[in-house]
């Protein structure tokens, strides 16, 4: 059983609640509407995940200072930075129970929002001099970017295969987490190194992270996320990918037709994810899964054992078995 977010906070409870008024500075704007904006992202903030991850990294791999907050808040407006845009791309209009930036004042002012929070990002770490870090978060970006693309476009054809469907994960989500390992190690750590493991440690966890918000799709579970979204949406996830290609050809067809031609169906979607369930494709994603998570642990295991490194064995454990 994982433990509480509370608990696994408390090597570094204190620098959160620094932080917390770091990122907040980090946002600011003379301009009014952008200051108000700003003020209801911070407002609504999630469970503050990515920077528990720079912070962590960061001790485990030397002494938390300046730098550590400057990775956090670049992480952290990158991060918000991308859900205010992906609020737009999905038209969505609510984001953890809250309305969406776009929501509320329309997908213009949310595009400019996101952009800003982009270059404000781009700006702290110019500012501090922390061009590794920089450099850290833009590979990120880019891999963000050209993920979301690939993903669109091999969902007009329904052609993923498992191995771009790692490719596709690996850039969306992975890159981020990855990203947050590795600017928290470099604050710390002038080792390459050491900065790469804490990169490769990072991704194996978004790699775990994603599959399991996948498997959220075809769930049985109250998690906040309803049911049959990812098909609604004509993506191919692990667990149906499997499925499929264990499916005879003609169910394969059958199936590959109800995502094509009538996803919007409530009837479509349940079959759907009954034929999932029913294929071992949740068992076998679970699989695979855990195989990262194991892989993170192996990296995580090469740092003597300590308080923070249990901290981040706890959290790997909370985002792999709680989700979002």
């Amino acid at each position: 059983m994982s433990k509480s977010l509370g608990s696994i906070q408390q090597p570094i409870v204190e620098e959160l609640k620094h932080f917390e008024t770091h990122f907040r500075q980090s946002m600011r704007s003379s301009a009014p509407l952008l200051d108000r904006i700003t003020f209801y992202i911070v407002k609504r903030k999630g469970k503050q995940v990515r920077p528990m991850f720079v912070f962590l990294s960061a001790k485990l791999c030397g002494e938390v200072g300046p730098p550590t907050y400057v990775a956090a808040s670049l992480i952290e407006l990158l991060h918000t930075a991308t859900l205010v845009h992906d609020d737009v791309v999905d038209d969505a209009y609510e984001r953890r129970g809250f309305f969406s930036i776009n929501a509320l004042w329309k997908n213009k002012i949310a595009v400019l929002v996101g952009d800003y929070l982009f270059s404000q990002g781009m700006l702290l770490a110019l500012k501090n001099k922390e061009y590794r870090q920089l450099e850290i978060v833009s590979d990120a970006v880019k891999a963000m970017s050209e993920g979301e693309l690939l993903q669109m476009e091999k969902a007009r054809r329904l052609d993923i295969d498992e191995a771009v469907y790692y490719e596709i994960i690996r850039q969306k989500t992975a890159s981020l987490i990855a990203s947050a390992c590795a600017a928290g190690a470099s604050s710390t750590a002038k080792d390459e190194q050491l900065v790469q493991r804490m990169h490769d440690f990072g991704e194996k966890i978004g790699m775990a992270f994603q599959i399991k918000d996948d498997l959220f799709d075809f769930g049985t579970d109250d998690v906040g996320k309803p049911l049959g979204i990812d098909i609604k949406e004509k993506k191919l996830t692990l667990p149906l990918i499997y499925a499929l290609q264990h499916a005879d050809k003609s169910v394969r067809r059958e199936i590959l037709g109800d995502i094509r031609m009538r996803s919007d169906k409530p009837d479509s979607v349940k079959k759907v994810i009954e034929f999932v369930r029913n294929s071992g494709g949740m068992e076998y994603a679970t699989t695979v899964m855990n195989n990262y998570r194991d892989q993170a642990f192996e990296l995580l295991y090469l740092f003597p054992d300590s308080e923070v490194r249990q901290s981040l064995e706890d959290l790997v454990r909370f985002v792999t078995e709680r989700g979002r």
